[in-house]
């Protein structure tokens, strides 16, 4: 069984590629989306994504932007297509 969940990665710039920072876990998507405002002005690019999480093995799937502030990889980079 999977269940949504609201995440928000910031990236910086490492060697002249984006790289992720440390995930954060949001309770709501309006909440993702301030907290990734919030983190704006520190990072090169932050996004807050909604995910399914499988409940059995923590595997994350199916990412969907709820806001993004920056530069940020696309969702196929993302994804390893």
């Amino acid at each position: 069984m999977a269940d949504e969940k609201y995440i928000i990665i910031p990236y910086k710039k490492n060697r002249g590629n984006l790289v992720p920072g440390e995930m954060r876990q949001a309770s709501n998507p309006a909440s993702a989306e301030r907290i990734a405002a919030a983190m704006a002005d520190r990072f090169v690019g932050v996004a807050a994504y909604a995910v399914q999480v499988d409940s059995e093995t923590g595997d994350m799937s199916s990412p969907r932007i709820l806001g993004a502030h920056g530069e940020i990889p696309d969702l196929a980079a993302l994804l390893g297509n």
